[in-house]
């Protein structure tokens, strides 16, 4: 299978790019002005305006982060796709940049599909993409026909960048036709490309590409096919290495898988995204060594990408509202990124996922509360209202004897609120939406090991922005993201103990500043 890749970057224009950029920025423009800023992110990633949904592009380039992602500029519903941008010097305070990328070549008439940036050998940065078009030119009954693509930036500001075309065509023989998101990496002296594909017996596979030089691209092998025939495609594929605190190497494969069936406590989102560990010899298959593992427990996590920045692996995951109602389409934009992970290898042998340094630097200031102490079927008001606020809260769960016991957030006058508890009962923390005026409801559970349980104590940051919350657990052994769409009113946090005692040894609340791009 190797006489689908051309020799040289093939260029089709068929669109003005420079007008077609134009005109996407004047659309998300003019939904911004009309933006209805009641669960508009404060400090997570959000585009002014329309649709976003999964990170792309992610890199340290040139002394700035950089965040790119899919948009669609003309609605706050998925739609043809283009590249939105934003990057920091510092991670804490972020400015838009212009938008990146809009259909401009044949191969990506209806979307510039998702993919990666890497730095070369020659320090420069390249951007690989999925060029997307309908195979019936005009809507997706026909399926999907996608391609690899190339772009180079034209400044170290990575404001505007040049296509260079397709590099690798897609042998539609093979492929039922989803065939995209490339991540490119170096190994040894060659360079690496693997993207998701379902094959033409509908499994999902990721496949291997190499090259020398970066453009010309030949392909190897299946690096990896899932074993559960119902997963019919793995969306944005990742692959790097990663060792331990004693320097002992793994390598992490990331998917989002579609087609997986729900399962207990496992795979009760439309689609779910999580990796597996394992060892990977260059220009051989991947051989798993755990079984697969969510990156994230709660309801609204998608097509996560990392990075390396030079010190550290980083991810970001897009919060995904695929679930009906969306309802914050109706207020002008529709989806936001979560916080930067940093992922480490524990002494567990498992990923933990806790949120950068530099997040510390969203604080403005720390109400420290010390140890409290809950009676049975007790409620205490932690704030009259919280709209961006980290808690820090370590629970004694050795003195607590609660059945459940938690925070309520966004906890409004008509009763609304969502609830992020433990469990005793099932040895989970639980990220419970019942109680929402809004929105989809339902509830998620991160697991704890009986490590975790032994010890007696249970470590929860709970980040609470205007429409969001994310919850680390364990200094990220666990991870949780949810969609929490607010009720009007001062949005109250209260702690709670249900059917038994609370012991709360410390709790801290940190006002957040807004990131920059409200």
């Amino acid at each position: 299978m190797t006489d689908f890749t051309p020799n040289e970057p093939v260029l089709t224009p068929i669109r003005d790019h420079d007008k077609e950029l134009a005109k996407a920025e004047a659309s998300v423009a003019e939904f911004a002005a009309k933006r209805n800023n009641r669960w508009y992110p404060k400090f997570h990633i959000a585009s002014n305006g329309g649709w976003i949904n999964d990170p792309n592009g992610l890199c340290y380039y040139k002394g700035r982060w950089h965040v790119f992602y899919q948009l669609h500029p003309y609605g706050t519903q998925w739609g043809p796709m283009h590249w939105g941008h934003v990057s920091s010097t510092d991670m804490v305070n972020w400015k838009r940049e212009p938008i990146m990328f809009a259909p401009s070549l044949e191969q990506e008439k209806d979307g510039v599909f998702s993919g990666s940036a890497v730095i070369g050998d020659d320090g420069k940065l390249k951007f690989y993409y999925t060029g997307h078009r309908w195979a019936n030119g005009h809507d997706n009954t026909g399926g999907d026909w996608q391609v690899q693509m190339l772009a180079e930036p034209d400044n170290d500001e990575l404001t505007s960048a040049t296509k260079r075309g397709m590099i690798i065509d897609c042998p539609t023989d093979k492929v039922d036709h989803h065939y995209r998101d490339p991540k490119v990496w170096k190994t040894g002296d060659k360079w690496y490309m693997t993207f998701g594909v379902s094959s033409a017996e509908k499994r999902g596979q990721m496949w291997l590409f190499s090259s020398d030089d970066m453009v010309r691209w030949t392909y190897e092998r299946v690096l990896f096919e899932h074993p559960d025939p119902n997963v019919f495609m793995l969306e944005c594929p990742d692959f790097f290495p990663i060792r331990d605190a004693q320097g002992n190497e793994k390598w992490v494969i990331g998917f989002s898988a579609m087609g997986a069936k729900a399962s207990g406590f496992m795979n009760r989102n439309v689609n779910n995204a999580g990796y597996m560990i394992g060892t990977w010899v260059p220009g051989e298959a991947f051989v798993p060594e755990t079984e697969f593992r969510l990156w994230d427990c709660g309801h609204n996590y998608y097509a996560p990408q990392s990075f390396n920045d030079g010190k550290r692996q980083i991810v970001y995951g897009w919060m995904s509202p695929f679930v009906a109602p969306i309802c914050m389409e109706n207020d002008g934009w529709c989806g936001n990124m979560t916080l930067p992970r940093e992922i480490t290898l524990g002494a567990d042998g498992d990923l933990h996922t806790a949120p950068v340094a530099e997040m510390e630097g969203l604080r403005e200031d720390t109400i420290d509360l010390g140890e409290i102490n809950l009676d049975v079927n007790e409620e205490s008001v932690i704030l009259d209202d919280a709209e961006a606020v980290e808690i820090e809260m370590t629970i004694d769960l050795a003195s607590s004897t609660a059945e459940r016991a938690g925070l309520k957030v966004h906890a409004t006058e008509d009763g609304a609120y969502t609830y992020v508890a433990y469990d005793d009962q099932i040895g989970r923390v639980v990220i419970d939406r019942q109680a929402n005026a809004q929105g989809d409801r339902g509830y998620r559970a991160a697991p704890l090991s009986p490590e975790e349980l032994a010890s007696g104590k249970l470590s929860l940051r709970v980040y609470v922005d205007r429409g969001c919350v994310e919850v680390y657990v364990n200094d990220g052994r666990q991870a949780m993201s949810s969609y929490s769409y607010a009720s009007e009113g001062p949005r109250a946090i209260k702690l709670e103990s249900e059917s038994g005692t609370l012991k709360v040894e410390s709790l801290k609340v940190h006002h957040l500043k807004s990131i920059g791009l409200e």
